[in-house]
């Protein structure tokens, strides 16, 4: 038996709650709540609860780091656990998917994102598993203002369903093994 650990990431406080970059902290929460897991509790530079599924342990992380700096809260939660690279899903906002668009990859570089980046810098490789939740482009303006913005009212609508299926998706890859996951759900979204 061994541990999983699934970080989603996020920028910490009530100001960025609803942020496109947040759709990871958002994951967990779902995750959180379908599994009936305990409250958080602070360590690691984050919020984590654990909680037995099947037969394996599995801490949910939200690193209160900010973004950039994910990466060390990761690391701090993977050395305590003992989680092994292949054991570690990072749940995350993508702006090469659309809207609604939910894909699971394994490695992989880090596409300018530097929640992913600082992840790869402290993990100890690239080679976990990726939760990317498509959030598009902007049409105008950049980027780094953009995943910092909430989500339109009609995305908003639908945000629950795209919160789900991402929950889906982790939920078989640590039951199933990421692979299965991706054959089951990737026709989904």
């Amino acid at each position: 038996m061994s541990t999983h650990l699934i970080a989603g990431l996020g920028n910490p406080g009530p100001k960025y709650a609803g942020n496109r970059h947040n759709v990871g902290f958002m994951v967990v929460d779902e995750l959180r709540r379908r599994w009936g897991a305990p409250d958080f509790r602070d360590k690691f530079k984050g919020e984590f609860t654990k909680v037995r599924l099947g037969g394996d342990d599995v801490v949910l992380l939200k690193p209160l780091t900010y973004m950039n700096l994910s990466g060390e809260s990761v690391q701090a939660a993977m050395r305590f656990f003992k989680v092994p690279l292949e054991r570690l899903i990072c749940v995350h906002d993508e702006l090469d998917l659309e809207f609604g668009v939910v894909r699971l990859k394994i490695g992989g570089g880090t596409a300018g994102h530097n929640g992913l980046r600082s992840m790869v810098q402290h993990a100890g490789g690239a080679d976990f598993v990726r939760c990317r939740i498509g959030i598009g482009r902007p049409r105008h303006g950049r980027p780094e203002q953009y995943v910092l913005s909430d989500f339109s009212s009609l995305e908003r609508v639908e945000l629950g369903m795209v919160l789900e299926l991402a929950a889906d998706m982790v939920e078989t890859s640590v039951r199933d093994g990421a692979r299965a996951a991706m054959n089951r759900h990737h026709s989904r979204s």
